[in-house]
């Protein structure tokens, strides 16, 4: 067990990148609407996210090939579906991300502005971020990142789990909301949200490559497999502990949440005063790891689906990483508030969801891709499944938003 502790590490840094400022805002907004009735989507995202990235892992490690090479690699013969396929993956996690990395920023500026309060504008608490994540971009390297976002989950973690048991939650009421799937009224967006801010398109890519870069060859899969399931769940239950903490506290109470100090209140009966700054520092430490995964995930998925360097300090990798960067700082210095922008960006990558899950089954399916390690029928089905799910949620919302239902 000790051995494969240590192997511990790509499924972690995609782990850490989703449990971000998104995570927390939309966990706490939805457990605070709507208490303990939501729980069945985390535990839903929390497994389909361990079948996709070990999908995604499986990439890396026996497929030798991040998940944009896999993609460009299956459609090769049909060149007119192979670029078709390439513009709508780089269109979509380009826009998608950009949303992402704005939701990011803004949940680091709500740690600061909840430390600080009014003390400086909201452009130049922008700024700070935007150039800290760029100097880690331009200088840091892969482990340091890694390092960030682990240590992130682990101050989260305690955290919640400490206020959740302090509170006394209603346990029956969590264990029905976990096993029974409903959805109230206007709860689809943030059915929605709960599942893209759990299973990132952008992660999937993120951890192939990790992958790849981690184990040598395919000897290592059950290694790989191991740290994605564990990792993967662990995020999956600091979601669920951020729900539940807001459901026994913010909704027990009638508390609706617009700002950091409303959602500080959640961890007041076990940190008291000192709530609202360790919220702070959580936001903050979360929000600026994920607005370094989002360029970076974003500047491998160009290099691998347009076969330019993938080393994060090429110019191309570069100019990709910087334009998602600009362009979430950009979203999130506009009028909009954070936690809206936040929400939004969940939403917007629940939609997308479905678009890169569907290659990336194509890909697993590939003999030439991953030889004797292709999906099984067990694998395909529970894929299939992850799909059809988040497809015809994504179809609803569209429906919904147009007036159709």
């Amino acid at each position: 067990m000790l051995k494969r502790l240590r192997s511990i590490g790509p499924g972690a840094l995609t782990a850490a990148a989703f449990i971000g400022p998104g995570t927390v805002t939309t966990a706490t907004v939805a457990g605070a609407a709507h208490g303990y009735t939501l729980i069945w989507a985390l535990v839903f995202a929390t497994i389909a996210a361990i079948i996709l990235q070990e999908t995604a892992a499986r990439l890396g490690v026996a497929g030798r090939m991040g998940l944009g090479q896999a993609i460009k690699r299956a459609v090769s013969d049909a060149p007119l579906l192979k670029w078709g396929a390439i513009l709508l993956i780089i269109a979509a996690l380009f826009v998608g991300n950009a949303a992402y990395e704005g939701g990011n920023i803004a949940g680091a500026m709500l740690g600061l502005e909840a430390a600080f309060d009014d003390t400086l504008p909201r452009a130049a608490y922008a700024g700070i971020i935007a150039s800290i994540a760029g100097a880690v971009l331009l200088f840091g390297g892969y482990r340091t990142i890694e390092r960030v976002l682990i240590g992130a989950v682990i101050i989260m973690t305690i955290a919640f789990a400490a206020a959740l048991f302090a509170i006394g939650p209603n346990w029956g009421a969590l264990a029905k909301g976990a096993v029974i799937p409903t959805i109230p009224l206007n709860g689809l967006p943030l059915v929605i949200g709960l599942i893209g801010t759990t299973i990132v398109p952008y992660n999937l890519f993120l951890h192939a490559a990790a992958a790849k870069k981690r184990w040598p060859d395919a000897t290592h899969l059950p290694d790989a497999r191991f740290d994605a399931r564990l990792s993967i769940g662990v995020g999956g239950i600091v979601s669920i502990l951020v729900m539940a903490t807001a459901a026994a506290s913010l909704f027990s109470l009638g508390l609706t949440v617009t700002n950091a100090g409303d959602m500080a209140r959640q961890l007041e009966p076990a940190f008291g005063a000192g709530a609202k700054y360790l919220l702070a520092t959580g936001l903050f430490a979360a929000g600026l790891s994920s607005a370094i995964t989002a360029p970076l995930a974003t500047g491998f998925a160009g290099a691998e689906l347009f076969g330019f360097d993938s080393d994060p300090k090429a110019f191309k990798f570069r100019l990709i990483a910087g334009a998602v960067l600009a362009v979430g700082t950009f979203v999130a210095v506009t009028g909009v508030r954070p936690i809206e922008i936040i929400l939004l960006a969940q939403f917007a990558n629940g939609l997308l969801l479905p678009i890169i899950a569907a290659f990336l089954l194509v890909a697993a399916n590939q003999k030439s891709v991953l030889g004797n390690y292709v999906n099984s029928t067990l694998a395909n089905f529970a894929g299939g499944i992850v799909v059809l799910i988040t497809a015809g949620l994504g179809i609803r919302a569209i429906l919904r938003a147009l007036g159709i239902l």
